[in-house]
């Protein structure tokens, strides 16, 4: 009797270990804003996801306006790798890049209601771009169509309005199927209202439905890579590096700076835009600057070349070219990437400017500097060979930049400037000073 128990017992437990192991894996997968390098890293991690999960089918939930024509092409490329089923829900739009996706889906569903088409590509200020972005558009659409079964003169006609199709398409206007359209021209394999109702109609019953969400490290991630940030970061380093020099040894600047540059760059650079070359060439014109600074007398050639290094591979880190090929980064997306970059150095030059003045006043600033004056009458002594300076004219015994040192009546003082930079040998004179440094001014002759 208890071995026919344990038998009995022993089936059950393989029962419901077998059921729970055949129970067919479900994961869902949101594209529902702009194809750009954000969404591209979401469906990259999305499908890792359901592979490590040995997920069954995997469907899309779309809805999307478009994007960006290269990360648009990865991910159909990602897609169309998938050797599991593979289906897209339209449950609002799926324009441009949004129906290219679609289409290399193995199936689509969509919503009533619902949209697929318009796939001219444009520039960032709506205009159509030229003629090589939609031939090769025309090119992808056709292809991608072709390989699910799908009519690919229909696919071109959403991206090219001279295209005539009988009784479907007439010149000057580009496709844009409804849910009832899409039906009746392949488009589409049903209208539905809930992807469970997807699955219903497939005959998947006792499924485990995932829902894929980034985590907390890819969300920062993600939120760096939009340009403003990106554009507040590079005004961080160039006023974190500034005021270090202000104000050395203080350190939060310089963390400031630090930080900045590595959240500039790491997000970047996971997601792929962000080659060694240009990181070493962001470097290489860092290290150009900080020896025209601190090393090399005047401002010439290291200089020069540190300047345009930087802000060059500060664009370049935001494209998504191929060794300075450009054939198929939208205009529109080079200017994006110039505007962040010089916005976010015209920031940082204001805000040294305007700013520096004003950094001392702060609470957080006199938190973390020595502020107060430690007066005479308060029982502090000072070194007294700068007493009695003001007004006394000599030349700089080095380069102010806007600290040095000048030579006065054959004496090497430490000395500062309000800012500006004075040349080796030029001519100066006292204005006043700060404990046993001397603040000095350029005479203009």
């Amino acid at each position: 009797m208890i071995k026919l128990i344990g038998s009995v017992w022993l089936m059950l437990l393989l029962t419901a270990a077998w059921a729970q192991k055949a129970a067919p894996q479900v994961m869902v997968l949101e594209i529902r804003d702009e194809i750009d390098p954000r969404m591209l890293r979401q469906v990259k991690l999305g499908l890792a996801h359901a592979e490590k999960i040995k997920a069954d089918y995997i469907i899309i939930d779309m809805d999307t306006y478009g994007g960006v024509l290269t990360d648009a092409k990865e991910i159909v490329d990602l897609v169309m790798a998938i050797k599991k089923p593979i289906w897209v829900f339209i449950n609002s739009d799926a324009a441009s890049a949004g129906a290219l996706i679609s289409i290399a889906c193995d199936s689509i569903y969509m919503m009533p209601g619902a949209s697929i088409g318009a796939a001219t590509v444009v520039e960032g200020d709506g205009q159509q771009a030229p003629d090589k972005y939609q031939s090769y558009m025309r090119s992808i659409m056709r292809s991608t169509a072709e390989v699910n079964h799908r009519d690919p003169r229909i696919a071109e006609g959403m991206v090219d309005d001279r295209i005539v199709i009988d009784s479907i398409k007439q010149a000057g206007k580009v496709i844009t199927f409804t849910t009832s359209e899409a039906l009746k021209y392949g488009y589409c394999e049903a209208s539905v209202t809930s992807i469970e109702e997807i699955l219903k109609r497939n005959k998947i019953a006792d499924y485990q439905l995932h829902r894929f969400q980034l985590g907390a490290t890819e969300k920062i991630i993600a939120f760096f890579l939009n340009p403003f940030i990106s554009g507040i970061l590079i005004l961080i380093i160039l006023g974190g590096i500034y005021f270090e020099l202000q104000t050395p040894g203080v350190g939060f600047p310089l963390f400031a700076a630090i930080t900045a540059l590595i959240l500039y760059l790491v997000p970047y650079y996971l997601n792929g835009l962000a080659e060694y070359w240009e990181i070493i060439a962001l470097f290489v014109g860092i290290l150009l600057l900080l020896a025209e600074i601190f090393v090399i007398p005047g401002f010439g050639v290291a200089g020069i070349l540190g300047i345009s290094l930087t802000v060059v591979a500060m664009i370049l880190i935001m494209l998504n070219n191929d060794f300075f090929n450009f054939e198929f980064v939208p205009m529109g997306d080079i200017v994006m990437a110039t505007f962040v970059t010089m916005g976010g150095i015209c920031g940082g030059v204001v805000l040294l400017f305007v700013g520096g003045a004003k950094l001392t006043e702060t609470k957080a600033f006199q938190r973390m500097a020595l502020t107060d004056t430690q007066e005479s009458t308060q029982g502090f002594s000072v070194n007294t060979t700068t007493m009695g300076m003001s007004g006394k004219t000599g030349i700089a015994h080095t380069i102010l930049r806007p600290s040095g040192k000048v030579s006065i009546d054959e004496q090497v003082y430490d000395a500062f400037t309000r800012g500006e930079f004075i040349e080796k040998g030029e001519a100066i004179e006292v204005i006043g000073t700060e404990g046993v440094t001397l603040r000095v001014k350029k005479i203009i002759r």
